[in-house]
């Protein structure tokens, strides 16, 4: 027989999981993969990740924006986040994910990346030097024990990019 608990010891219980689960993942970063480069997002900015869906082609856009995504019943843009940096066209397969960043900030924003690689913990990445003509929104970069090269991405500062938010050809 299952023990009797009040609801306020419940209450209790839940919410000290609840704080020992959020203070678990504060130092939790996403990684994702955009072409070849790999990429950090705060649990924060990463938003939900969806399976890639049929895509709106929007005329007289810019190359990498790669359309309209219809999530349940919420119309998305979707960038190409690899061809947004002038880097080779994300596929349309299998593993290629719609990252949504911009529901916490107010835009219906997402990032077409070509793979999630899951959490990350920053306590094992080592900082290192940022590309000198590194953009704001990338202004961290580390490495992992695999000698993988990791830029962090500010989601904030990425919408708040003229270039990125310019989808006009």
């Amino acid at each position: 027989m299952a023990k009797k608990i009040s609801l306020r010891e419940f209450q209790a219980h839940l919410s000290a999981r609840l704080a020992g689960a959020s203070s678990q993942t504060a130092a939790g970063l996403l990684g994702i993969q955009a072409g070849a480069d790999y990429w950090l997002l705060n649990l924060s900015d990463s938003g939900e990740i969806v399976p890639l869906t049929p895509l709106t082609h929007v005329p007289l856009t810019k190359s990498w924006f790669a359309g309209i995504a219809n999530i349940r019943g919420n119309l998305h843009s979707v960038a190409d986040f690899s061809g947004f940096q002038g880097k080779d066209a994300t596929p349309h397969n299998a593993s290629s994910r719609l990252l949504l960043i911009g529901t916490r900030h107010g835009t219906n924003a997402a990032l077409l990346v070509t793979r999630m690689l899951g959490l990350r913990n920053v306590e094992s990445l080592r900082p290192v030097a940022v590309e000198p003509d590194a953009p704001a929104w990338a202004s961290e970069a580390y490495t992992d024990n695999e000698g993988r090269r990791w830029k962090k991405l500010n989601v904030r500062e990425l919408l708040a990019d003229e270039a990125f938010m310019e989808i006009g050809a």
